[in-house]
């Protein structure tokens, strides 16, 4: 298992970098070309959220980003240190109505993209796991 981590400031210039080396590590990796496409959506999709809630937090923590390659699958985790509500709890993380509504979107369109996302989110902060098939490299016979 490779792993490749990257941690970037809650900047919205960063996200378009993020989601050039997802795409290169997803390539690598043995995802398919076609499906390339909705990989960087996708992380972009996951980093921007991230970046929304860090600003809109105050927080100084970076976004962080691993890319996971396992035998038969490519994996991309996208975390964020902002506190979510929990069930039962009151995380003050929670903004205006508006911003509630444009995660919410984020979310729709990230699971759109992606067949295996998962979502967690408590008052230390959040995480997005996106999870995509790959193929192996063809056997070459001499």
């Amino acid at each position: 298992m490779a792993t490749v981590e990257l941690r970037f400031s809650a900047l919205p210039e960063h996200v378009r970098t993020a989601r050039l080396v997802a795409a290169a590590v997803a390539r690598r990796a043995g995802v398919d070309e076609a499906v390339l496409d909705e990989v960087r959506l996708a992380v972009g999709e996951a980093c921007t959220r991230a970046v929304g809630l860090h600003q809109t937090g105050g927080i100084s923590a970076p976004v962080k980003v691993l890319l996971i390659e396992e035998e038969k699958q490519f994996s991309i985790e996208v975390g964020d240190e902002a506190p979510h509500a929990v069930a039962g709890g009151d995380a003050s993380g929670g903004g205006p109505d508006g911003e509630a509504d444009e995660d919410e979107m984020g979310l729709a369109v990230i699971s759109g993209l992606v067949d295996d996302v998962e979502v967690s989110a408590g008052e230390h902060g959040g995480l997005i796991k996106m999870t995509w098939p790959t193929t192996p490299p063809p056997t070459i016979l001499v």
